[in-house]
């Protein structure tokens, strides 16, 4: 369980006096997220949830939660947060900004169909479009300065092959973000994490319905196609050997395309939004595996995954560099 900041009934209570949200019914911490403290709360007015933030300040936060606001008001099926007494969507708690925001239905799909694609496609679509009108801008934290900057606290850890990798991607996606077809591709704000584990499915009787995104604490104004790209690496891949699926890639392309199309620019970067996904988590991973913080029953995810995932982006590429030759 991922709890950095345990929390005490009394505390909670407390709390909880700045919110017209009832009476605490059950709370519990959430087994899973390696960034923040999460807890299910349900009080005598619904089901939500709290998050205690660990690393984003009180001056970050409110781009995530207003981003939430504005895409849930453009009925993109987001957790909503609540709003304090005196308006505000967050406070302090045990010394950290801590938010609540309504329960979403459903469960992760953690073995996705192309049915799962095609409707989590067609929603990143709506939501890219969506936020188009979002006035507030941040960029995307974990984005190329943030690799450029843990750099040197990871690259002790990695075997010489390993190292190489590392350094010939890093090298790539600086040229290539540097390049003037990077700067043309479409931005606005992005999830920047849309993994398995942040979409849930409602089942029902005939199919599973998508009963929203969430975990926003990773969003930012970035590259649409990034966005993409980092779903595509999680929802259409074999997860032992990090191969694309072909049939749960064309899938999810084609819906995200039935609402917004790709531009040129996007058609002839894929692959490198591809390596830059799949480069942004195995660095992450990297870190946290390496330079743990402590916390309760933690553990960090494999590096090894997003590896493998950027090795295979890499021979593909390579595999049409070859043919175009």
């Amino acid at each position: 369980m991922a709890v950095f900041t345990p929390v005490t009934n009394a505390e909670l209570g407390d709390w909880l006096q700045e919110y017209d949200l009832g009476d605490v019914v059950e709370f519990r911490g959430i087994q899973s997220g390696i960034e923040n403290s999460n807890f299910f709360l349900t009080t005598t007015h619904g089901e939500y949830v709290l998050t205690i933030f660990e690393n984003l300040t009180a001056a970050q936060l409110p781009f995530y939660l207003d981003l939430m606001r504005h895409l849930a008001s453009h009925r993109v099926p987001v957790p909503d947060p609540m709003p304090r007494r005196d308006g505000s969507l967050f406070g302090m708690l045990r010394g950290k900004p801590a938010s609540i925001v309504t329960k979403l239905e459903g469960a992760p799909e953690l073995a996705p169909t192309p049915a799962h694609c095609i409707e989590v496609g067609q929603m990143l679509a709506r939501l890219h479009l969506a936020g188009r009108d979002f006035p507030q801008h941040q960029p995307n934290l974990r984005s190329l300065p943030w690799w450029q900057e843990k750099a040197p606290a990871i690259v002790e850890f990695l075997t010489h092959e390993q190292r190489e990798l590392f350094e010939s991607e890093l090298a790539h996606q600086a040229a290539f973000f540097g390049s003037a077809d990077h700067a043309s591709l479409p931005e606005d704000p992005c999830h920047c994490d849309l993994f398995r584990d942040n979409v849930l499915f409602a089942h029902g009787r005939e199919h599973a319905r998508l009963g929203g995104f969430f975990d926003f604490y990773f969003a930012g104004v970035d590259k649409w196609l990034f966005d993409v790209a980092v779903t595509v690496n999680d929802w259409c891949i074999d997860l032992a050997t990090g191969a694309l699926d072909p049939v749960r890639v064309d899938a999810l392309l084609r819906a995200y395309q039935t609402v917004r199309p790709f531009t040129p620019a996007e058609e002839r970067h894929w692959n490198d939004m591809l390596r830059a996904g799949a480069m942004r988590f195995w660095i992450s991973r990297l870190y946290d595996f390496h330079r743990p913080r402590e916390a309760e029953m933690l553990k960090a995810h494999d590096p090894g995954h997003f590896e493998r995932i950027l090795r295979e982006r890499v021979k593909a590429a390579a595999a049409v560099s070859s043919v175009q030759r």
